[in-house]
């Protein structure tokens, strides 16, 4: 590994450190907004979130809900249930809101 490149690795692993989320974070995020006219209720936009630039989460929901916007996520089309079940979803709070915090971010900055 050359000079150049171990600089770089660890520069990225200070980076991760100090943006880390325990051992998850999020390292990008793409929005799909819905254009007007477009409605599906509540549903303001589709996302998708890359973890550790290693585990991509498609099918992320903006609501704009009673108490302002949240992420939603995706469920199982084949579950028989009462109450959904989600595909994925975090399991700790702080995940939830980190993953939350910027998709919603993302998704400010789109509508700008």
């Amino acid at each position: 590994m050359s000079e150049n490149t171990a600089e770089k690795t660890t520069e990225n692993i200070i980076q991760n450190e100090s943006t880390s989320f325990d051992c998850l974070a999020v390292t990008n995020v793409q929005i799909f907004p819905f254009k007007e006219g477009m409605s599906l209720g509540k549903i303001k936009a589709m996302a998708s979130v890359v973890l550790n630039d290693q585990f991509q989460i498609r099918g992320l929901r903006v609501v704009d809900g009673t108490h302002g916007y949240f992420v939603g996520y995706p469920s199982d089309p084949f579950f028989k249930g009462e109450e959904s079940r989600y595909v994925c979803a975090p399991i700790t709070r702080q995940l939830r809101e980190h993953i939350e915090n910027c998709v919603l971010e993302r998704y400010q900055q789109c509508m700008n």
